[in-house]
């Protein structure tokens, strides 16, 4: 596999550790990681995704903890 080129969130402060980061692989899978854990890396699919994103920004999951 090649090496996934990893783009930070525009809301990202600069120079900043704590921020989400995805990459595509050559199928358009999506891969997800932490800027202060970049070892860690989760796979998904796009439908997956998107309901992730779709729930984030619908404020369903606030208050969840991790």
């Amino acid at each position: 596999m090649s090496p996934l080129t990893w783009r930070k969130s525009s809301f990202s402060e600069p120079g900043s550790d704590q921020c989400m980061e995805i990459a595509t692989d050559p199928v358009g899978a999506p891969h997800l990681r932490e800027s202060a854990d970049p070892v860690t890396v989760i796979t998904t699919t796009r439908p997956a995704l998107r309901a992730l994103l779709s729930s984030v920004k619908a404020g369903r999951l606030d208050g969840v903890q991790g």
